[in-house]
């Protein structure tokens, strides 16, 4: 029982809450009030200016339009934010000619922070396995934190696109398929990022990208059209969008693709009625890189004029190096094609932010070069990024308790093409840096086991050739070896922004080394490195023990030994489905029954299936093992009827039943059997992430409510229906231990 909280503390807590409130709402009317005053002097070229974004010359994440400019443009006023611009000497200097312009308003610089700064971070899909919400947050913040103190005051994410196509490259920087999951995951970034508050050196602003529904670009492949149902949009893919909304997202950013055939840079439906409008959003959207111009390519303006005139109508607030606002919208004005009102809103709201991130009061507090050289060098920031990759790592498959590995074990070959990768441990989207140091496979288990453990290497074969030529050297390091452990899978160049992939499978020879070394007869450990999933089947039979290790970032090889040797007990599980084949996709866990459901396999004639395989993935959403194990039992439902305002308490016991110390994710999906609109046979509606001592045991607590009960009906009303719900607790989507079922009344 918690103890009793006392009332006279209770009452300054309130206090506190309430006096919090009045002085934000305070700040809220001064900002306003400044804001309107420097208006007032603003031309219109020096609005327009505002709404314009360029890209710095030493990093391009996009196609680059030449602009020998661009620094007399910072100087006239005419940018109000510059991107790939970084630490804390160079946006000094760029600042200070910002500061030159006539009404000295200072510039915001962003950054592509997807998952790290300056230290490496699993990559953000890895990340999401964890189903640890505050090593996400921990992992974001720490971002933060370095970023502001390179003079950063934005980062492009989280993004959190729900995709179910791991074709798609970008899938690497999501949370995976579920948009409930996907939700708790957009919140936990956007507090990381922004942290206590903008304005403060260990916030920056988040972006919340790309808004909407890009990851379901047609055929996973980059910058495609999409092409659903509004009540998939709602149900699916923008819940996550709303969830970093109500937490707080200073920025979002729209996508590159089309919906219900209007580009999102220009969609009023999206950033207007539901954005700005449904979900009340105050902050800014910054198009994503050329797409306010790239409506000219989509058949959708005849040129960057109309471009310019539909993206600030729909709401598009800043151009990012699209040269179309600061070409076209005086123009646009003049020929009252635009209101001028809509300049100033997105200027408002460029500069809303400006004055909350304390610029104003002094544009270089965050490029400081002491605090940068400090916080860059923390050494707690190595250590979280290697908490952070332990509980990213997935453990598919341990046939006969094969790990973790024996101390007493004498020698171990470390093989494949990524053994001994450092550079591609940073996975897609890292910020580069010189001298960059990441510790692979083969650096990790050194430190590891020093002199006590000979290791061996081979490295067998390239990631992408077809040259067996390597295969002898590795069969006979394997050979004379305890054990072989195996790096295998993508470069960290194979998955990220426009690295869509047809063809899912491990590349170049890679598994028929794996079946090389099979013939050896030696234990064969298998560290599948990759930003989504691929496709390994012989690998699956095969190996004893795989480990889906992703790439992990900074710490990447010290994480991966500390569970091979068992000093962390692997606990992630997977936030994507793995597809047996292509032809599988899009699969996700969450589908819906069909007038003719495979309910025997042996019968599949005339029914929902294939003829060729199982409609089973080779891995489900929220598959993943430990070294221990865990039991399910005794569930209760505290009553079998539940009205609309009420609530219903579930409890089950989990008990660790094997020999270590460990957690278990228990996972809580729910059934509406009949409704007006069909509903998934299974949908995530709450987990728990517990760990327990060997032979402990503990009750968990779920409590349902009318919100996890609740879905769109056929016009997109957000409703609950009275009806009979299965309730179902496993440690899987396709692993359900406990099921019963209760009953909403009106």
């Amino acid at each position: 029982m918690l103890p009793k909280i006392p009332f006279t503390l209770v009452c300054l807590l309130l206090v506190g809450q309430l006096s919090f409130a009045q002085q934000k709402a305070k700040d809220n009317v001064v900002i306003e009030k400044k804001i309107d005053a420097l208006m007032a002097k603003m031309t219109i070229e020096e609005k327009i200016g505002q709404l314009n974004q360029y890209t710095g010359d030493r990093l391009a994440t996009g196609p680059v339009t030449a602009n020998s400019t661009k620094f007399q443009d910072i100087k006239m006023g005419r940018v109000g934010s510059m991107l790939n611009v970084r630490g804390a000497a160079d946006t000094r200097m760029v600042q200070e000619i910002a500061l030159q312009s006539r009404l000295k308003i200072p510039l915001i610089f962003g950054l592509d922070v997807i998952h790290g700064y300056r230290t490496h971070f699993p990559i953000p899909l890895a990340e999401a396995a964890s189903w640890d919400l505050d090593a996400i947050e921990l992992s974001a913040h720490i971002a933060a934190t370095e970023a502001a103190a390179s003079g950063l005051h934005w980062t492009f994410a989280p993004m959190v696109d729900i995709s179910r196509d791991p074709r798609w490259g970008r899938v690497m920087e999501g949370a995976g398929e579920d948009p409930y999951l996907g939700s708790l995951i957009a919140r936990a970034r956007v507090h990381g990022f922004q942290g206590n508050g903008l304005g403060n050196t260990d916030a920056i602003m988040a972006c919340v990208k790309h808004f909407a529904a890009y990851g379901a670009a047609i055929a996973g492949r980059d910058y495609n059209t999409v092409d659903m149902s509004e009540h998939m949009l709602w149900e699916t893919y923008l819940p996550p969008f709303k969830a970093a909304a109500d937490a707080g997202a200073a920025t979002f950013m729209n996508s590159f693709n089309e919906l219900n055939g209007i580009p999102a840079t220009g969609s009023s439906y999206l950033q207007r009625d539901i954005l700005k409008g449904k979900w009340g959003f105050t902050g800014f959207v910054v198009s994503d890189w050329g797409s306010v111009r790239e409506m000219v390519a989509h058949g959708f303006a005849r040129n960057n004029y109309e471009a310019a005139k539909y993206a600030i109508t729909a709401g598009s607030d800043m151009d990012m190096e699209g040269h179309a606002y600061i070409d076209n919208l005086k123009k646009l004005v003049n020929d009252k094609k635009v209101d001028i009102a809509l300049i100033d809103d997105a200027v408002r709201r460029v500069l809303r932010k400006k004055f909350e991130l304390g610029l104003f009061d002094d544009p270089f507090r965050f490029s400081d070069a002491a605090r940068e050289t400090k916080v860059l060098s923390d050494p707690k920031n190595k250590i979280a990024a290697r908490t952070v990759a332990e509980k990213s790592i997935v453990l598919l498959k341990n046939q006969n308790q094969v790990l973790p590995l024996s101390k007493t074990t004498k020698s171990i070959a470390v093989i494949g093409p990524l053994a001994k990768s450092g550079d591609d441990m940073k996975g897609g989207w890292a910020v580069p840096w010189e001298n960059d140091h990441l510790v692979s496979l083969y650096e990790g288990l050194m430190n590891k086991v020093g002199n006590s453990v000979k290791l061996t290497y081979a490295q067998g074969c390239s990631i992408t050739d077809s040259s067996k030529a390597g295969f002898a050297e590795a069969v006979e390091t394997a050979r004379n070896a305890d054990v072989i452990v195996v790096a295998i899978g993508e470069s960290a160049y194979m998955a990220g922004e426009a690295k869509s992939r047809a063809n899912l499978n491990v590349p170049g020879v890679q598994e028929e080394l794996i079946k090389a070394l099979k013939a050896t007869g030696k234990p064969m450990i298998v560290m599948m490195m990759a930003g989504r999933p691929l496709i390994f089947n012989y690998t699956a039979q095969n190996a004893d023990a795989i480990l889906y290790t992703w790439w992990l970032g900074t710490e990447a090889g010290n994480a991966m030994a500390n569970v091979l040797f068992g000093d962390y007990n692997p606990s992630a599980k997977l936030p994507i489905t793995f597809p047996r084949a292509e032809g599988q996709i899009p699969i996700f866990y969450n589908a819906k029954n069909t007038g003719r459901p495979v309910k025997d396999l042996n019968d599949i004639v005339y029914k929902s299936a294939y003829i060729d395989m199982p409609n089973s993935p080779a891995y489900a959403f929220g598959y993943g093992l430990s070294y221990t194990t865990f039991t399910l039992t005794d569930l209760k439902i505290n009553q079998p009827k539940m009205t609309k305002d009420g609530k219903l308490q579930v409890t089950c016991m989990l008990k660790n039943t094997g020999n270590y110390a460990g957690a278990q994710v228990v996972q809580l999906y729910l059934h509406d059997l009949v409704a007006s609109v069909t509903r998934p046979v299974k949908e995530l509606k709450d987990f728990q992430k517990v760990f327990l001592q060997a032979g402990e045991s503990k009750e968990v607590t779920f409590v349902i409510d009318k919100e996890k009960l609740s879905f769109y009906d056929s016009k997109l009303n957000w409703i609950t229906e009275p009806g009979e719900f299965k309730l179902m607790i496993g440690d899987a989507s396709d692993h359900i231990v406990l099921e019963s079922s209760f009953e909403l009344i009106d």
